[in-house]
């Protein structure tokens, strides 16, 4: 029997990157780490998320705090004992480059420094392949400084390497998420990309709608769970006022923004929501307070997913927030994935992490470039997925 090809995954949080390798033939986890922070300021292990991916990959990963461990020290703490994976996954935190924050258009955030240690970690590993994922600002972003240089670095010690942007949603994430990938791989294997693997096939648009993804799951009310899958459960609302804005707001798409036109509902605005009405001016958010539209992809899942003032988050039709299993469904994650912890952790593991439907495509890339021989199309579909090999259809 051959021996599997083993992949360390870096800053490994729920398990997003190492649930698609997990499950694609041929690959064995071998070491995890991450620091679980919830962000900057919290306390080392807050986040627990390191819970959940030992519950899912069965591999307890190193709590490590990476921008200030040495390498060498988290390989030995990990227990590799020489060994040299052929698969690094690492997805740095990706905060400090996104252009949801408006100090990223002005400031080097400390954390995108992280990128280029990575070079440290392929020189000490030497694995045959890198993968990352992050926001595509690693790539288009003024401060892609940092990933320049560790490509420059790749490249002086045998690697190939490629970074592109792409919307996952052509692949078959339920949801629209725009992402930098970036592949090195030590020469003389060949450099390959998703666009490659996806050649002459695609995904049926439909099948990416939040429709497919979770229209039969059964209802259930705000802070209730289901009997049948206790995360199918989403929060209780803190406050009346808040359950009786999202009532009044339309189905299938609906926003706050709906709720101006009528002297029944306007009076639910916020102070804050009454004077952008009274300019004309919507802000930066206009998707606060508003429902998922049936027959679209979601909007982009992030870390702050777990309230309906943060973002266009709300059932299309139930008077709540999307449960902790519709919102994993939409990030990509098979049906049987079990998170852990509080319920605000578990929503910031679902939108922190790879989405389990690309990293599988991603695993199959990777046996496509280590063996040359190219994976039929119907292997690029998660099991436990929405996606089922209906949807691929030729061009």
């Amino acid at each position: 029997m051959t021996k599997p090809w083993t992949v360390i995954d870096l800053f490994s949080g729920a398990g997003g990157m190492s649930c698609g390798f997990s499950r694609q033939a041929g690959f064995e986890l071998i070491g995890a780490a991450d620091a679980q922070l919830g962000k900057p300021s919290s306390a080392p292990g807050s986040l627990g998320c390191n819970a959940t991916y030992t519950a899912n990959i069965g591999l307890a990963p190193v709590a490590a705090d990476l921008s200030r461990s040495d390498p060498l020290a988290v390989c030995q703490a990990m227990g590799l004992a020489g060994q040299r994976p052929v698969v690094l996954t690492a997805c740095p935190p990706c905060t400090g480059f996104s252009r949801t924050l408006a100090s990223n258009h002005r400031r080097d955030d400390h954390r995108n420094g992280l990128v280029g240690q990575l070079s440290s970690y392929a020189e000490l590993l030497g694995p045959e392949i890198l993968l990352i994922e992050n926001a595509r600002e690693l790539v288009t972003g003024r401060f892609g400084g940092h990933l320049r240089g560790l490509l420059r670095r790749l490249s002086s010690i045998g690697y190939q390497v490629s970074a592109a942007t792409h919307f996952l949603t052509e692949f078959g994430l339920p949801q629209r998420r725009e992402r930098a990938i970036v592949i090195a791989v030590r020469r003389p294997l060949p450099l390959r990309g998703l666009p490659d693997l996806w050649r002459g096939w695609r995904v049926d648009p439909k099948a990416t709608h939040v429709r497919r993804a979770i229209w039969d799951l059964p209802p259930v009310a705000a802070g209730q769970a289901h009997p049948a899958d206790p995360l199918h459960v989403a929060p209780a609302f803190r406050a009346d006022r808040c359950r009786q804005r999202l009532s009044a707001v339309p189905h299938d798409g609906g926003s706050w923004a709906d709720l101006r036109a009528s002297r029944d509902t306007s009076g639910l605005l916020t102070a804050a929501m009454t004077a952008r009405a009274a300019r004309g001016d919507l802000g930066s958010h206009p998707d606060v307070y508003g429902r998922l539209w049936w027959d679209r992809p979601a909007i982009t899942i992030k870390r702050e997913c777990s309230h309906v003032g943060n973002g266009r988050y709300a059932h299309p039709e139930q008077d709540r927030l999307c449960t902790v299993r519709e919102m994993s469904l939409l990030q990509g994650f098979p049906r049987d994935y079990q998170f852990t912890g509080s319920l605000s952790n578990m929503y910031r593991h679902i939108g922190d992490a790879v989405p389990p439907l690309i990293s599988y495509q991603l695993a199959a890339l990777c046996r496509w470039i280590l063996t040359d021989e190219r994976p039929d199309a119907a292997e690029l579909l998660l099991p436990g997925s929405h996606l089922v090999p209906g949807d691929l259809v030729r061009p």
